[in-house]
């Protein structure tokens, strides 16, 4: 079937990682944020990018008090989607005209959890299936959009505040920052590449031996449009499945003589998880000794999605240790330091094998934070603006240069 739905984790999801595992994000008392956070936030798109093609934004998500998916206008009204279909029917129109080059445009998020698109030149073509929302699926090459230059930003804004990041867990493609305004007036912002990060990106990427230049994504007419994220490139073929096993093989052996020490929750120091591999899967126990989870040696595709042998379910046990496992194996750090997450950016991507699309994107980005994987978010590395009493949010294109 030519539509099928991205795995991208939710911005709620990214949320409840980020606080679990020790990212930087505040939730205000409840009673105050709630007061701060109105139905409704300022969002200024900037368009930066100096290219000539008219830009389309969209604001799709699901409205947090009703749990509906839909879509909001640019005032922030919310529309549902209406029913879909098998096969996938034509969603409603719910593109917003965006900014000319060098202009801007504000416009209204409300309370959502989803994704804010932009694209160039055309609509994204949205589909609606009997189950939802049918998301551009790129690495399907049937895909309509898959001559499209676009890209999103995922966001959470409720009565705790705002999230906004920059993702690049699914591709690396048109090039924006975001940003939010705080109470006090001062701005953060995360996501900006490097002068010459758009193209060092991908000069870094296609002088990779062992096939990570297939990730990339050009049209007919040369035009470089993205760069696949490794799991699509295990997934398609386009990245070999074999790519991560001498590092997993590696980190096998080491474990079934020596201790990995996992401590996932940064506030719980105390809390700690030991993991040693027997025969030839990997057990963790306490501190009381008892095993608490255990895990299969995972191939590329669970290291790269961090998922199906490195599942990772919202618990307090399994799902912590995985990140922090899905973390290492993608930076490999997992062999040069037995406790994990190691949180120096000084020691990641530095074992020959390695998640070098996650190496590229952080190497170029201003200041080294970003969404390349799924757990990124491990030891604060991800590209992300948070407030409680947020007073308005900033999404920048930024020039492919």
């Amino acid at each position: 079937m030519p539509y099928i739905s991205t795995p991208t984790r939710p911005a709620a999801a990214l949320v409840a990682t980020a606080a679990l595992l020790g990212g930087a994000l505040a939730f205000g008392a409840p009673d105050r944020a709630a007061a701060a956070v109105p139905d409704t936030i300022a969002l200024t798109v900037t368009n930066n990018s100096g290219r000539a093609e008219p830009v389309y934004l969209y604001d799709l998500g699901t409205q947090l008090s009703s749990g509906q998916q839909g879509w909001a206008d640019a005032s922030g009204t919310f529309h549902a989607w209406p029913a879909g279909g098998n096969p996938p029917v034509p969603a409603p129109d719910a593109a917003i005209t965006g900014p000319a080059a060098g202009q801007s445009l504000t416009i209204r998020i409300p309370k959502f959890s989803g994704r804010i698109y932009f694209s160039y030149g055309r609509k994204l073509d949205f589909r609606l299936a009997t189950g939802g929302l049918v998301q551009p699926a790129v690495q399907n090459p049937s895909d309509p959009n898959r001559d499209i230059l676009f890209n999103w930003s995922e966001y959470t804004l409720n009565d705790s505040g705002l999230w906004l990041n920059s993702t690049q867990v699914d591709m690396f493609s048109a090039p924006y920052s975001v940003g939010v305004r705080r109470s006090d007036g001062t701005v953060s912002t995360t996501g900006r590449l490097k002068s010459g990060g758009w193209s060092g990106f991908f000069s870094a990427l296609r002088a990779q031996s062992g096939g990570w230049s297939g990730l990339v994504q050009t049209r007919s007419d040369g035009t470089v449009l993205r760069a696949l994220s490794p799991l699509y490139g295990v997934e398609t073929g386009a990245l070999p499945a074999n790519v991560m096993d001498d590092y997993v093989n590696r980190v096998w052996q080491k474990y079934t003589t020596s201790t990995l020490t996992v401590t996932p929750f940064a506030d719980q120091p105390a809390k700690k998880f030991y993991g040693r591999v027997s025969g030839g899967v990997m057990n963790f126990t306490d501190s009381s000794g008892a095993v608490v989870t255990t895990f299969q040696k995972p191939d590329a595709d669970s290291v790269f999605g961090c998922h199906k042998l490195l599942d990772a379910p919202n618990d307090d046990v399994r799902g912590p240790i995985s990140r922090t496992l899905c973390a290492g194996f993608n930076r490999s750090t997992l062999l040069t330091d037995p406790n994990q997450p190691d949180t120096t950016p000084g020691d990641f991507y530095q074992d020959a094998v390695t998640n070098q699309y996650a190496r590229a994107v952080h190497g170029q980005m201003a200041d080294g934070k970003a969404y390349a994987f799924a757990f990124d978010d491990v030891g604060n590395q991800e590209s992300l603006v948070n407030d409680g009493a947020p007073q308005q949010a900033y999404l920048t294109l930024d020039p492919m240069s």
